[in-house]
């Protein structure tokens, strides 16, 4: 039967037995809601050279001598706006989870297939993830990074931990990389089926939907990433799928960090625009997250709804992301089973 057993648990695998491991990868997110988990889990970020290039002298002063001791205790009345109090963990842990779990499910007649899930910081990690699809006899992994988009700081620093790990053992196991799916058919199909369902549910009717996805300085995309690219394809995408153009589907960039340049419009400077140009009724998706997390629950959810109704808007609604819905999962199992042919 095919097997989701939590991170760092194995069973040893029959003689002779070869297996195929599946690894869900996600961003990632602190082990508890409070200042010092936050601090550990923002030191392991904003470490990454993907996420912050310039990992010099003066960047170091600045995050162990300012933001290390600042934004945790911030950061942390964040987390426990949106914290899974019953299991005392992040919703992107608890959906991460999930979503491994029902792929197994899926793929419960490939008998030789083994589901596990992991976070690119923070824990499960993706070491403890590898090395336990390697513990129960797999000697192929399938890495999933769940971004739609590519972009280095996200998909391309999965690529790199997973290779860290494999760079530590001596027998490696043959490795595969999901790529992104931000035009997929399948995942297109998915978001605007739960962009329509959702809009059916609510008490108004919203005058246009924001697309926001996670921003990124523009010296990055400069420099050749083609994340931008792929927001916009996605967007295109969904334009035609819902029939709408780019005045009832606005493309947005959120999460802006420090005082570079980011991707623009920025999400919380576009609320505030069309509130004050006379929009009273919006509704937001955040295409690029594959499940909700603080980004979507808290900063747009929250933060952003607070932005347009201050500045004169009067009804918001946040549409969650596809999550481990029926229509999410159909978009991983379809990604999962495409690159694994051959190998089932």
């Amino acid at each position: 039967m095919t097997s989701v057993l939590p991170t760092g648990t194995s069973k040893p695998a029959a003689s002779g037995a070869q297996r195929v491991g599946v690894l869900l990868v996600n961003l990632g997110t602190p082990d508890t809601a409070d200042a010092p988990g936050v601090r550990v889990y923002l030191k392991e970020f904003l470490s990454d050279a993907r996420v912050i290039e310039d990992q010099g002298l003066v960047w170091k002063l600045i995050l162990n001598g300012i933001i290390l001791r600042r934004r945790p205790r911030t950061k942390a009345l964040d987390y426990r706006k949106i914290w899974n109090n019953e299991k005392n963990e992040s919703p992107l842990k608890t959906i991460t989870r999930s979503q491994a779990e029902k792929l197994a499910d899926a793929l419960a007649d490939r008998t030789h297939v083994v589901v596990d899930w992991a976070m690119r910081y923070g824990n499960p990690s993706i070491r403890a993830g590898v090395e336990a699809l390697i513990a129960q006899g797999c000697d192929r992994i399938l890495a999933v990074p769940l971004y739609p988009q590519y972009s280095a700081s996200t998909s391309a620093t999965v690529c790199d931990e997973v290779f860290r790990v494999l760079s530590r053992l001596r027998a490696q196991p043959t490795l595969r990389v999901t790529p992104p799916y931000y035009d997929d058919e399948a995942y297109i199909e998915a978001l605007a089926a739960s962009i329509d369902g959702h809009l059916a549910t609510l008490t108004f009717k919203p005058e246009l939907i924001v697309a926001s996805f996670h921003g990124m300085p523009q010296s990055y995309v400069d420099k050749g990433d083609p994340y931008q690219d792929h927001c916009i394809a996605t967007t295109n995408a969904l334009r035609r799928r819902l029939g709408m153009d780019e005045t009832k589907l606005l493309l947005t960039f959120q999460s802006r960090f420090g005082n570079d340049e980011w991707l623009q419009p920025y999400t919380d400077k576009t609320m505030e625009r069309l509130a004050r140009e006379g929009v009273r009724r919006i509704a937001v998706v955040t295409p690029g997250f594959a499940a909700d997390c603080l980004e979507t629950l808290e900063e747009i959810a929250q933060e952003n709804a607070e932005i347009f109704k201050h500045n004169g808007g009067e009804q918001f609604a946040a549409i969650p992301c596809l999550n481990d819905s029926d229509a999410g999962m159909d978009v991983i199992r379809t990604l999962v089973l495409r690159e694994l042919q051959g190998w089932i």
